[in-house]
């Protein structure tokens, strides 16, 4: 009996220890719901010490609000284990799961619950749902930042970076721009920028290419038109692209393929902020920002009588000549890196030219400009199989391109030279026109496929000064 006692009192006493001990706060009742046992936690969990909750009922503390819902009495209810998110004094939670005890005949003895405060788990949730969410933030600027540059035009040599001020200036007025210059020099990449700068970004950017839609529909694209005006017109009428662009910018490209007799109705709402649509006899009123481009010589037009003069001259406030990619090879490597890099980033890849490639890039005429040398970059990384473009590589175009240059050149091993001096010889060469083509060492580097200690060595032999 003495043994038997003592095996109780022992157990008892393991028991308040583990109630004390356990990580998770232990309340323990009987079957009514009476508190028995509970940790001395109870003040840091529920603001009431452990001598105030020892014999009360939890029917009475869930009407107190010491905690709501009282998971003790789900159990009473539902005779079986509960899991709840509980709240208490001071806007805590906690997580509290509760399992009945059984006696030999089936009745309830008595009920057990662990509760675990989630409180600080809960707010470093928030907090990281709210980092989570800030960081989409700046990965959408950051995108749209990478979108921007990307689209941006490149101004290395002297002739961009006057445009690229230029553009700036205009960008901070409302005057009409004509922006003249080949075929796929960047006349549309220019417009967008003066728009994205403008007072007027906020409106739409809104482009239409004169020459590729026919002269029968073209009025009507562009002024749009009323129900009914002509047969195959929608029901409800059509806005035309100038009302779109109302409070933002159009651009109207390739403007020398417009026919003189929407050269006249194009001046009137030029000077006049209004239109009329196919088949309209009221005006509406239109404000937008007006941008041109062609590839044509309007000049040389006008005094043949296909352009008219005085549409020459409302558009020429502000005229924007870009030379041809030929014109200004400084901005070749960088369009390079620039157009591989993209097409990286969109593609999942990670090719990068030869410097034998870059040389032959660098030397070509492009005579579709930087829309060529975007093609034909795209092309070679999404079919070449090395990560390492080579010559192999090129359009057929280019690498007879390169060999007539080479062909032009006089050859080395007709010279009186020995091979120590020939080398030389093509490697001063080749630093000069890299010097001349990158801004620093670093980029020289790059482009010969050497170290930089070793360019800053061999252009101080060679006595050449870098940019």
């Amino acid at each position: 009996m003495k043994r038997e006692e003592s095996t109780e009192k022992w157990m008892s006493r393991v028991l308040e220890a583990i109630v004390e001990t356990s990580r998770d706060h232990l309340l323990i009742t009987d079957h009514e719901g009476y508190i028995r046992l509970v940790g001395d936690s109870s003040y840091d969990v529920y603001g009431i010490g452990k001598e105030e909750l020892l014999g009360k009922n939890v029917i009475e503390l869930e009407k107190r609000k010491v905690f709501s819902p009282s998971v003790t009495r789900k159990v009473m209810d539902a005779k079986t284990p509960q899991t709840i998110m509980q709240e208490i004094p001071g806007g805590r939670k906690l997580m509290v799961t509760a399992f009945p005890v059984w006696n030999e005949d089936g009745s309830m003895h008595s009920i057990i619950s662990y509760s675990h405060d989630l409180t600080e788990i809960m707010e470093l949730k928030r907090r990281y749902e709210g980092l989570t969410e800030q960081l989409k933030q700046f990965e959408t600027e950051i995108e749209e930042l990478r979108e921007k540059h990307q689209e941006g035009f490149v101004a290395v040599s002297q002739p961009m970076q006057a445009i690229e001020r230029l553009v700036k200036k205009v960008a901070a007025v409302d005057s009409t721009v004509l922006i003249l210059g080949e075929s796929g020099v960047g006349k549309n990449v220019i417009a967008k920028e003066i728009h994205r700068n403008s007072r007027r970004a906020g409106g739409q950017f809104v482009e239409i290419n004169c020459g590729s839609i026919p002269e029968g529909l073209l009025e009507s694209e562009l002024f749009g038109y009323e129900a009914g005006s002509f047969t195959g017109a929608a029901k409800q009428g059509k806005q035309g692209i100038i009302e779109m662009a109302n409070q933002g910018t159009l651009l109207l490209d390739e403007l020398g393929e417009l026919p003189l007799t929407l050269q006249a109705k194009l001046l009137k709402v030029i000077q006049e902020k209004r239109l009329q649509r196919v088949g309209s006899t009221q005006y509406r009123d239109v404000d937008f920002r007006l941008i041109a481009a062609t590839n044509r010589d309007l000049e040389k037009m006008v005094k043949e009588g296909k352009f008219r003069q005085d549409l020459y001259f409302r558009l020429n406030v502000v005229p924007i000549h870009v030379p041809p990619l030929r014109n200004r090879p400084e901005d070749i490597a960088a369009l390079l890196k620039r157009v591989v890099r993209s097409l990286n980033e969109r593609y999942g890849m990670d090719k990068r030219l030869d410097p034998a490639v870059t040389h032959a890039l660098m030397q070509y005429e492009w005579p579709g400009n930087v829309r060529e040398l975007e093609n034909v970059l795209e092309r070679m990384v999404v079919t070449a199989d090395e990560d390492v473009i080579t010559s192999s590589h090129l359009p057929v175009e280019i690498r007879l391109a390169g060999e007539e240059q080479t062909a032009m050149e006089p050859s080395l091993a007709t010279s009186k030279m020995s091979l120590r001096e020939a080398l030389e010889q093509v490697e001063e060469k080749w630093l000069r026109y890299a010097s001349e083509h990158c801004r620093t060492t670093g980029e020289i580097a790059e482009f010969l496929g050497i170290s930089q200690p070793s360019v800053v060595r061999k252009l101080q032999k060679y006595r050449i000064r870098s940019n």
